[in-house]
C-alpha cells in the first residue's frame, strides 16, 4: 500500500508585498501554490498511491473567490478518475474559510467531522484513518486525546492538524505531546500546520510534519513537498520526502571577512549564488542575501550600499531564473571587531552607548519605538520583515544602525574622520 501526505497547501496565498519589490516576479511567486497541487496530484498518480492524506490548511482563510474552490476540486478530480481516496482535515485557516464550509468535492474525498473525531476504515486496503477538523481557528483542546482506538489488522493512521507543544513561527492550535500519540497505538500520524519538514517519531509509530509544499516567503526555505509511505505486507512503513515546490526560497548568508574589497564581496556572493541555483535544479531561485563578517571591505560597502545592491542584483543576472528578494549588510569594520574599538573618541562614545543600550532591552524598545511612523505601522508589515514587537528584530535593526555610523564616522580609506 502507498499513501501520499501532505499538509498546508495555502492555495492562493497572497503573498502581500510583493508589489513593492521592482523586479520581483510577481505572477510566477503568486501561482507557486496551485502549481505545487498540480505536481502534488502528478506524484499521487505517477507512484498510484492508494490515499492521499492531507492534514489541514488547504486555503488561507477567509477568501470568497469560488475559483480557489474550483482549481482545488478539478484537482480531485483527477485523483477520483485514478480511483484515488483522499482524506483530509480542516485546519485553523480552513476554519475561517467560506470556500471550506460550502463547498462540494468529489465523492472520492472525506473530510472529517468537526465535531468529534471519526475513523475511515478501507477494508480492501487494510488502511483505517482517525481524524478531526477545525471547527474553529483557535483551537486549544488536545483533540488527540479523543481520538478512537486502532482498528485490529489494519494500518493505522491519526490525521490531525496541530503544533504538538509549540514551534517557532506558529500558534499553539491542538496541543498535545508526543506521548499523548504513541500511546494511541497507531501506526503513523500525519500532521499539519508547522511548515518545516520533522520526522518527529520514527516508527511505532512514525510522526511526521511534511512541511508545506510550497514555501512562502523568504523565512520558508529548502525543498518542499510531501511524505510518500510504503506499508509492506507485514504492516511496516517506509517514509520519503518528495519535493513539490517550483519556487525554491534560500538564505544565502555570505561570509565576508576574506574580501579585501566590494568585488571580493561580489565574487563571493556570486559563488553563493551558483550554488543555491544548482541545487534549486529547475525551480526559480527566490534568495535573500546576507552579507557578514568583519572585513576590510566594511567601508566600502555600508558608504555606497545603493551600488553594491544594484551591482548584486546584476550579477544574479547573470543565472537564469534567480530572483533576489532582499540584500542584507550586516559586515563589521575589520579594526573594530570584538569591542575595543581603538579610534577617536567619537567613535568610543558611539561604542560605549551601543553597548549600554543593547544590554538594556527596555530602553532599546524604547528607542527604536521613537522613529518617527514607527507607532502607526500596519501589523501586516511583520509580513515583510518589519516586528517592531519582536526583541530578536529591534536588536538586529539596532545593530545594523550602529555598524552604519562607525562606517559614515571613520574615513575614506581607513582613515578615521
Amino acid at each position: 500500500m502507498k499513501l501520499l501526505h501532505a499538509a498546508d497547501l495555502h492555495i492562493d496565498s497572497p503573498l502581500r508585498g510583493l508589489s513593492g519589490y521592482e523586479g520581483a516576479p510577481a505572477a510566477q511567486i503568486r501561482g507557486a501554490a496551485r502549481r505545487a497541487v498540480v505536481n502534488l496530484v502528478d506524484l499521487a498518480l505517477a507512484e498510484a498511491v492508494d490515499a492521499v492524506l492531507l492534514a489541514g490548511d488547504i486555503y488561507d482563510g477567509d477568501w470568497k473567490d469560488y475559483h480557489t474552490g474550483l482549481f482545488f476540486g478539478v484537482q480531485m478530480r483527477r485523483l477520483e478518475e485514478a480511483g484515488i481516496r483522499v482524506l483530509l482535515v480542516a485546519g485553523n485557516h480552513d476554519a475561517d474559510s467560506r470556500i471550506t464550509r460550502e463547498l462540494r468535492l468529489p465523492a472520492n474525498v472525506h473530510r472529517f467531522s468537526t465535531a468529534r473525531p471519526e475513523t475511515v476504515a478501507f477494508e480492501d486496503l487494510g488502511l483505517a484513518v482517525h481524524g478531526q477538523g477545525f471547527a474553529v481557528r483557535d483551537v486549544t483542546d488536545n483533540l488527540a486525546l479523543a481520538y478512537p482506538a486502532p482498528r485490529g489488522g489494519m494500518f493505522n493512521v491519526g490525521l490531525l492538524h496541530t503544533a504538538l507543544t509549540g514551534a517557532e513561527g506558529h500558534a499553539t492550535y491542538a496541543p498535545c505531546s508526543v506521548g499523548d500519540l504513541v500511546s494511541r497505538g497507531y501506526d503513523y500520524w500525519a500532521l499539519g500546520h508547522v511548515h518545516a519538514r520533522e520526522v518527529v517519531h520514527e516508527r511505532e509509530p512514525w510522526i511526521v510534519f511534511p512541511g508545506n509544499i510550497q514555501g512562502r516567503h523568504a523565512r520558508e526555505t529548502g525543498p518542499k513537498g510531501a511524505t510518500l509511505i510504503t506499508v509492506d505486507d507485514h504492516g511496516r512503513a517506509a517514509v520519503e520526502h518528495r519535493d513539490l515546490d517550483v519556487v525554491r526560497w534560500a538564505r544565502l548568508d555570505v561570509d565576508a571577512s576574506t574580501a579585501g574589497g566590494v568585488d571580493d564581496v561580489l565574487d563571493l556572493v556570486r559563488r553563493a549564488v551558483a550554488e543555491q541555483r544548482g541545487a534549486a535544479g529547475d525551480r526559480l531561485l527566490a534568495g535573500r542575501v546576507r552579507i557578514t563578517g568583519a572585513t576590510d571591505a566594511h567601508e566600502a560597502l555600508w558608504r555606497d550600499e545603493r551600488r553594491f545592491v544594484f551591482e548584486t542584483r546584476a550579477l544574479a543576472a547573470e543565472f537564469s531564473g534567480v530572483w533576489l528578494e532582499k540584500i542584507r549588510l550586516e559586515t563589521r569594520h575589520a579594526d573594530l571587531a570584538d569591542a575595543g574599538f581603538e579610534v577617536p573618541t567619537l567613535v568610543e562614545d558611539l561604542a560605549r552607548t551601543a553597548r549600554a543600550l543593547r544590554a538594556d532591552p527596555t530602553a532599546l524598545e524604547q528607542l527604536v519605538r521613537t522613529v518617527p511612523g514607527m507607532r502607526t505601522l500596519d501589523p501586516k508589515v511583520a509580513e515583510e520583515g518589519i516586528a517592531p514587537a519582536d526583541a530578536a528584530w529591534r536588536a538586529d535593526i539596532f545593530d545594523q544602525a550602529v555598524e552604519l555610523l562607525t562606517a559614515l564616522v571613520t574615513g575614506t580609506d581607513g582613515e578615521h574622520a
